[in-house]
């Protein structure tokens, strides 16, 4: 992916980790998914990190801190990985959205990077250009009922090829692009933001990749 050299420059350390899965077949849900998804969350639960600890991870506080940066209020707007490990150590567990999603939701779990998913068929990875929004641009997220007007200190990510926003770094994606049951091939990102380190990005994109084509392979049973 592209970065800006501006936004790099006044980000050091701004990367993604890249991973392009193909030949998938994504579900609802899987039996085998949701054995897993148990065993995490027992791990999570059992790993001595306490709810009102989770603000002061190393790696959430790195995320934490870009959000600050961009604008954005983090104890309104929680970092991904944040929201999933609130969730569940406070007993709950993460929603069932298909088997894509919700295998590299665990990912995050695990690792505490923030990841994110696109539909390959509906956008161009290869064009994809980080960068800082420009004032007044438009972004639909996934969920929300209107786009919201940028202000310009976001960052976002563009697909150069559609001229269309596809995600809010690294916080939301687009309507555009979102993956689905019909997702046959898809481009993952581990989103690296100052302060978090490779090991943890190339670590999550190994998960990703275990999880995925254990859960989402083509002609598996679910």
């Amino acid at each position: 992916m592209h970065v800006d050299p501006e936004l790099a420059a006044e980000f050091p350390g701004l990367r993604v980790v890249e991973l392009d899965a193909n030949r998938l077949q994504v579900r609802r849900t899987s039996s085998g998914l949701e054995l897993l998804k148990a065993r995490v969350y027992q791990e999570v639960r059992t790993s001595g990190l306490l709810l009102e600890a989770v603000k002061d991870h190393p790696m959430l506080k790195a995320y934490r801190e870009f959000y600050w940066r961009m604008g954005i209020d983090p104890t309104k707007t929680r970092p991904a990985a944040e929201a999933l490990l609130r969730r569940v150590l406070g007993g709950k567990e993460i929603p069932t959205i298909n088997t894509l999603v919700d295998a590299y939701n665990l990912v995050s779990l695990k690792t505490a990077v923030a990841i994110a998913a696109f539909d390959s068929g509906q956008v161009h990875p290869e064009a994809f250009r980080l960068r800082r929004a420009r004032p007044g641009e438009r972004f639909l997220g996934i969920g929300m009922p209107e786009p919201v007007t940028l202000e310009g200190r976001e960052v976002v990510i563009e697909d150069a090829t559609a001229r269309e926003l596809v995600a809010a770094y690294p916080y939301r994606n687009a309507e555009l692009g979102k993956v689905s049951e019909d997702t046959r091939h898809a481009f993952l990102i581990m989103c690296g933001v100052p302060g978090v380190e490779d090991t943890p990005l190339l670590e999550a994109r190994d998960r990703c990749h275990e999880f995925v084509y254990q859960f989402c392979r083509e002609g598996e049973r679910p």
